[in-house]
């Protein structure tokens, strides 16, 4: 062959110009039609690369060889792999591929030859594989024009296939050749080697990565299965999750049926199906009703564009458990098409069955009514049918943090912080402690859908009876309990419009280290929820000093890596710094902390730095290895690399032909050594078994770094550390590293001093941990020790990737001091150093300089100008003048976010939920007088005006530097703050309630729940006895007319009624029931009645009013279709039941006792009711100004108990002594309604009403003084 392999060489340019172009399309079907698509192919003797190409652009896996080093070098280039120089003879691989396709490249082996080079082929093979070859029709072995030639006839074929052993069969079909001016007969041939179509299971053969495969692949996913365990589901949900994020390259449908057989499904298994069914899966149920039902089928198809349809049924014993997925013995068939014909009956089959009678859809209300009937099994009639994983619990760090959130909240912060390192569960938490605040409805922000999903299933395992939807892409799921959003989607103000601010009680914002971005501002903004949870692993306060702000400087709780490790809730590691000497990073462009990512990743992917690669993990790692990659392109290389030289490696990545769960499957079985990864694991997915990571990329932040190095410190048996191969070099883009695996913000000085330490063995770790970094590393930061500012801010923003704040600068350890005395004020520096800032911005630095310097240096004996001035900020005041009582009222909320400058009001405010009376008065002479004695600011007319100039197109960016000054002086206010002790003022936790929709008709009602708004014009408060109804589905509206007026059970026109919608999830009966219904008459014309629905014995509905004065309406069939039922009654509400809280004046008082004002009783503050059987106590807690005598000691005890002294006549044997102590027996309400002072701003105050009362002891006569308790 040494000819052959010369004449490639010196002719190889004209070659493959006369051969690139040839249209092989056809011969690609006939061969492609046989392989699933992802399938590895080898092209053998692959020449210019041309079919190699083809066949992987269509998603297969490619690896080829070729004699001439000149042919294999083109097509190294055109297929951008390595192409291997070798020839048949020197060709010895074990059964690695799926499909070996030799065309016209056997034609160059003599015919001796022939049997031993196809037995070869034949061994690399693997079972259900097939080969392709061609040669030029003829006889014999012949010379042409240098090259040597063995031309075949179909018995030839034959003969030197004969004995290979697993050969079923053989095609053998004739071509023509395609080139111009070309006559010659083409012999091609498939030869076919037996697969194996049993999945066995067990340990060496388990069905979950057959199915991942599958799933993966198909465009159509069908399951039918008896039942389905909350544990086996767990193991497919991501790959039908990512099957399900429709693109425009794949839409995938999936159909999954499943039955309450036995009673075996998981009612948790089924919510999660819901998860799948909101992603936009079709789910239904077959109900047995005492049949049996024991379907384990599973059918995928997809369609090629090259070859076709194509489809694969595993039909078997297998439900969906993890014992029947991963370890159990359970055979399943496999029927694959083309080739059997079964495929079609059994997708015929599954089509009938999932619309049979018996089948339902899934729903909540559906799992509700399986949960209640559902007797668990308690023996195992079946493999896996009565597995389970033991109920979430908090670990050790869970339960100190939700101890620590607990405690935030009785000082009454309303947001708060929370950093916890990757591994130790921030998800978790969150769930945790939503349901520890007993919140009810919850919302769940995120920035990417994968952490959107992984929390609803987190969520669900939590509070498994939840209703649970998503507010992302095209999904607009409202009245739900726990809302799982997409900022990008919910942070637009159309979005964020269809919500009332309170609607949620419980906020979580995952990655709050994003939430400096504008799309999250609008959320926080507009959102007023009872608490708001921050969650980040930003390991220091560099990074959290912008953010930390949002949650009001509540820092709740740190748990950083170190801290993990020492608890034993994440394993030690062993972290290797490794030089990067193959790749020069100086000369990659870098802007914004990024790299160009295409030089990036042309830099990465070369032989040398795979070399380098490869030998360092030869050299340190364990059994399982991770690595993360820049590029699809970067881990196709790294993955081919490995693979030539006996590793068995693999790349996965959204697009790659093995599947997410497919490649974990195989890491964990051992099927591969290691996995190369672009994006898929950075977050959001648990990866146990995982004990080496290799990092072969720079990663852009701390935060990427972290995430990828908490893949792997998992706990898992048999697994005692994790090792770290971390690729570094002499660039500013590492420096994040040290200062993240310590948990330390360093500046470039600290990090010169870490890299001494390092090179010593100084640094302080965990037991277990070590850090090593090469030389070439330490040398890099032990030459960062600088000098000046200027050096300090540049080496900064390189640290950063971008300009930093004057909070950052101040983290850094800089002089601040020094920054004044040079420049004055901090952007004059920013100025300098940042000549390409916005013109806008260069703009304001110069024109508002005086204004800077300021706001750094002004005096700050308390924190209230700040306060006034993010106030200002925060109600637009530059572009609107907010007028003094608003800015009062605003600075006032200010200061109840940021609980930590509490301290510096007077101690009577402290504690107070609202204002006190003189605020505007105090407020007036500190800070607002304070800030007008200069000339930024004055006071006009009542209105507080900024004097500064500012236009239009100005205000964004002056706002934003106008906050990050106002951000410092606040951080380092509170710096200096933390170094004395400060008590938090707590407040006092008002009564649970629920807040219901309120609607004045049953009209507005109705049309309210026709748009599918979350919101109403106007709420209601219902006590703690109503908390269990769901405020999606519950509702108050006025009663109109006396319709209903009669019976036992009258309704009065003006009544408050409780209503529940009806929908097809919560119809129930209606007969005895009464009903909110709508009739449209035939004009067109609507009425809203209130009826009982009676059935008489012929099976007739009539709808009866309770007033005797109204007839019956018998529904005919006629009449049937003007009504539409929208709610049921489920009470008439006491009119007292919804205004605990509100602030009422003394002679609006009677009305809620449907009694007359009368000053004569009602200017006491005792007033008996005896109609309402009620007796109303009427406090004025500050009675200056009353005699002596009269000041009676009423006072708060603590939040749930009132101390009160009655008139001076009362006694415990007159008749309202009596009324008072034995008043419930006696069936008589005590109302207690408090105000803190007579008047307010010169006129009566109101009284708020606190609800009833009950009477627990007395002392004394004429007064008596009595304690009472708040009543739920």
């Amino acid at each position: 062959m040494s000819s052959n392999k010369g004449y490639y060489n010196q002719n190889a340019d004209q070659f493959i110009a006369a051969t690139l172009n040839v249209d092989m399309l056809e011969l690609h079907r006939a061969f492609l039609r046989h392989l699933p698509i992802g399938s590895h192919i080898l092209d053998a003797g692959c020449g210019s690369g041309r079919d190699a190409l083809a066949f992987k652009q269509q998603g297969y896996e490619i690896s080829a060889f070729d004699a001439s080093e000149s042919m294999a070098r083109h097509a190294g280039k055109l297929l951008q792999q390595e192409v291997e120089v070798k020839s048949f003879n020197d060709f010895e691989e074990p059964a690695s591929y799926r499909g070996i396709w030799a065309c016209a490249s056997l034609l160059h082996v003599p015919a001796i030859e022939q049997p031993a080079v196809f037995a070869r082929l034949w061994h690399a093979l693997k079972p259900g594989g097939v080969l392709y070859c061609s040669f030029k029709r003829g006889n014999g072995e012949r010379e042409d024009q240098g090259r040597r030639f063995t031309d075949a006839e179909p018995e030839d074929i034959q003969l030197w296939a004969e004995g290979l052993p697993g050969l079923t069969s053989t095609d053998i079909w004739f071509t023509s050749d395609q080139r111009p001016g070309r006559d010659e007969q083409w012999l091609n041939a498939l030869l076919f080697k037996s697969g194996q179509k049993l999945v066995s299971g067990g340990d060496s053969n388990p069905f979950l990565p057959h199915l991942c495969a599958a799933i993966h692949q198909a465009r159509e996913i069908d399951m039918a299965v008896a039942f389905v365990k909350t544990t086996g589901l767990r193991l497919l949900l991501p790959d039908l999750l990512d099957a399900l994020q429709t693109n425009a390259d794949k839409s995938v449908r999936v159909r999954f049926l499943t039955s309450d057989y036995l009673d075996v499904t998981d009612p948790e298994a089924l919510r999660l199906l819901m998860l799948l069914q909101e992603q936009g899966a079709d789910v239904r149920i077959y109900q047995t009703e005492g049949s049996s039902f024991h379907l384990k089928a599973y059918v995928f198809a997809g369609v090629n564009n090259e070859i076709g349809e194509w489809g694969r049924a595993f039909i078997g014993s297998s439900n969906i458990s993890r014992q029947a997925l991963k370890h159990g013995l359970e055979w399943n068939y496999q029927v694959n098409y083309p080739g059997d014909t079964g495929f079609f009956e059994a997708r015929q089959q599954f089509d009938r069955l999932f619309v049979d009678s018996r089948v339902c859809a899934l729903s909540d209300a559906w799992v509700d009514s399986y949960e209640a009937r559902r007797i668990k099994p308690t023996q195992s009639f079946e493999p896996g049918s009565t597995e389970s994983d033991p109920p979430p619990a908090p670990t050790s760090v869970q339960q100190s943090a939700l101890k620590a959130l607990g405690l935030t909240r009785e000082e009454g912060y309303q947001r708060g912080l929370v950093v916890l390192a990757t591994g130790l569960g921030k998800t978790w938490l969150a769930a945790f402690d939503a349901k520890q605040m007993g919140a009810r409805r919850v919302l769940f922000v995120a920035h990417r859908e994968e952490i959107l999903n992984q929390a609803a299933a987190t969520f669900t395992r939590i509070q498994p009876q939840a209703r649970i939807g998503f507010y992302q892409g095209h999904q607009r799921d409202i009245q739900v309990d726990i809302l799982c959003a997409s900022v990008q989607t919910l942070g637009k103000a159309e979005h964020l419009d269809r919500f009332k601010p309170q609607h949620f009680d419980y906020i979580v914002i995952d990655e709050f280290h994003h939430a400096a971005a504008p799309t999250y501002h609008r959320l926080l903004n507009y959102f007023v929820p009872s608490f708001l949870l921050g969650l980040t692993a930003t390991p220091d306060r560099t990074d959290n000093a912008n953010i930390l702000a949002l949650c009001d400087d509540n820092l709740v709780f740190e748990s950083d890596l170190f801290a993990g490790v020492s608890g034993k809730l994440l394993v030690p590691f062993h972290y290797y710094g490794i030089f990067d000497n193959d790749v020069d990073y100086q000369s990659i462009p870098w802007r914004n902390g990024r790299f160009d990512p295409e030089l990036l990743s042309n830099k990465l992917a070369t032989l040398g730095r795979a070399k380098h690669a490869l030998a360092t993990w030869r050299l340190h790692a364990q059994k399982k290895t991770l690595a993360f990659c820049i590029s699809t392109k970067h881990a196709d290389f790294m993955a081919d690399y490995f693979a030539k030289h006996s590793v068995k490696a693999a790349a996965v990545y959204a697009s790659s032909a093995l599947s997410r769960g497919e490649a974990l499957e195989q890491l964990s079985d051992g099927t591969l050594d290691v996995l190369f990864s672009v994006d898929l694991f950075n977050e959001g997915v648990d990866l146990p078994t995982i004990d080496t990571v290799m990092m072969l990329r720079p990663t852009e932040s701390k935060i990427l770094f972290l995430q990828q190095l908490g893949r792997g410190l998992r706990k898992a048996d048999d697994k005692s550390q994790l090792v770290v191969l971390d690729f570094v070099a002499n660039h500013q883009s590492f420096l994040h590293k040290p200062m993240a695996l310590m948990n330390q913000s360093m500046n470039h000085r600290e990090l010169a001093n870490f890299g001494r330490k390092a090179e010593q063995g100084l640094l302080d770790m965990p037991d277990g941990c070590f850090i090593n970094y090469d030389l070439q590393f330490i040398e890099f930061l032990k030459s960062l020790d600088s000098g000046s500012l200027q050096a300090d801010y540049r080496n900064l923003r390189d640290t950063l990737g971008r300009r930093p704040s004057l909070t950052e600068f101040y983290h850094s350890g800089t002089s601040i001091q020094d920054l004044r005395r040079q420049y004055g004020h901090w952007f004059a520096l920013v100025a300098e150093q940042e000549a390409d800032r916005s013109p806008i911005e260069q703009h304001l630095i110069q024109k508002h300089a005086s204004f800077w310097q300021e706001l750094m240096t002004t005096n700050m004996t308390k924190s209230y100008k700040m306060v006034l001035l993010e106030a200002f900020q925060e109600l637009d005041g530059w572009q609107q003048a907010p007028s003094l009582v608003e800015l009062a009222e605003h600075s006032w909320q200010v200061l109840q976010r940021r609980r930590m400058l509490l301290s510096d009001l007077p101690d009577d405010y402290r504690g107070q939920r609202q204002p006190p009376k003189d605020w505007l008065s105090y407020w007036k002479k500190n800070p607002i007088d304070a800030w007008c004695k200069g000339s930024f600011f004055n006071v006009e007319d009542g209105f507080f005006i900024g004097n500064l100039i500012v236009s239009e197109n100005e205000q964004m960016a002056f706002n934003e530097l106008v906050q990050e000054l106002l951000d410092y002086r606040l951080a380092t206010y509170q710096a200096r703050a933390r170094d004395t002790e400060v008590t938090v003022t707590p407040i006092a936790s008002s009564p649970s309630h629920i807040e219901l929709a309120y609607f004045p008709n049953l009209k507005i009602a109705c049309g309210h729940f026709k748009t599918g708004r979350a919101d109403a014009e106007e709420y209601r408060y219902l006590g703690p006895e109503f908390e269990r109804l769901d405020t999606s589905r519950h509702f108050i509206a006025r009663a109109s007319g006396n319709s209903m007026n009669g019976g036992k059970e009258p309704i009065e026109d003006g009544d408050y009624l409780l209503l529940e919608v009806i929908s097809s999830e919560s119809a129930g009966k209606i007969t005895g029931v009464t009903l909110a219904i709508e009739r449209q008459d035939e004009a067109g014309d609507n009425q809203y009645l209130l009826r009982k629905v009676l059935k008489d014995d012929d099976g007739q509905y009539r709808l009866k009013a309770n007033n005797p004065d109204y007839n019956d309406i018998l529904v005919t069939d006629a009449l049937r279709e003007q009504f539409r039922t929208f709610a049921r009654l489920k009470a008439v509400l006491d009119p007292l039941q919804m205004v605990v809280g509100q602030a009422f004046m003394r002679e609006e008082i009677p009305a809620l006792f449907k009694t007359a004002f009368n000053p004569g009783s009602w200017n006491s503050g005792h007033v008996v009711i005896p109609e309402a059987q009620a007796h109303v106590i009427l406090v004025t807690l500050n009675k200056q100004g009353k005699a002596i005598d009269l000041r009676y000691h009423d006072h708060w005890i603590d939040e749930r108990h009132f101390h009160w002294q009655t008139q001076n006549q009362t006694s415990p044997e007159g008749k309202r002594g009596k009324e008072i102590i034995q008043h419930e027996s006696l069936g008589i309400g005590l109302h207690l309604f408090v105000r803190d002072n007579k008047l307010k701003n010169g006129k009566a105050a109101p009284f708020v009403y606190h609800g009833r009362v009950r009477y627990q002891k007395h002392e004394g006569s004429k007064p008596m003084s009595v304690n009472f308790e708040l009543m739920d």
